[in-house]
């Protein structure tokens, strides 16, 4: 999946497009699902599906398609003032994350970004929220391979 894709995901092709990479028959998807092959063409037509349906899919086609979601939060999250999302983070009693989760993919998307001019650091770390120090250790880990 190509970076920018991130803010516009259409679930079905990226299931169809992982299941023609891992080569795994309709038949089989067919019987792991309990349903005929005109509800999985639907699916792989369909922009966005049931949640429990995604959950089957990334454990059949052994991929994390949630993330997907994750990274589209990463990068097009609106900013929130700190002191807010403390206040929000005590209120819930739903499971907290300390860490965002950062995929090698975006990673490099925001080391391509900086290296072809599009973004500056202070934009990178303003726009997407992240800590100067994370950057600068992607940038001392990373760029020398892309280059």
């Amino acid at each position: 999946m190509e970076i920018e894709n991130f803010k516009n995901i259409h679930l079905g092709r990226l299931l169809k497009q992982r299941v023609d990479e891992c080569r795994i028959s309709n038949e089989r998807i067919c019987n792991f699902f309990k349903c005929d092959s005109i509800k999985i063409n639907h699916m792989y037509n369909s922009e966005s599906i049931d949640v429990m349906d995604l959950l089957r899919w990334s454990k059949l086609l052994e991929y994390d398609f949630f993330r997907l979601y994750s990274q589209h939060l990463i990068l097009y999250s609106p900013p929130g003032s700190e002191s807010e999302f403390s206040s929000k983070l005590r209120k819930t009693k739903l499971p907290s994350f300390r860490k965002n989760i950062y995929t090698k993919e975006l990673i490099d998307f925001i080391i391509q970004s900086l290296n072809n001019g599009k973004k500056t650091k202070d934009q990178i770390i303003n726009q997407y929220k992240i800590p100067k120090t994370t950057l600068y250790k992607w940038l001392k880990k990373y760029n020398d391979k892309n280059e």
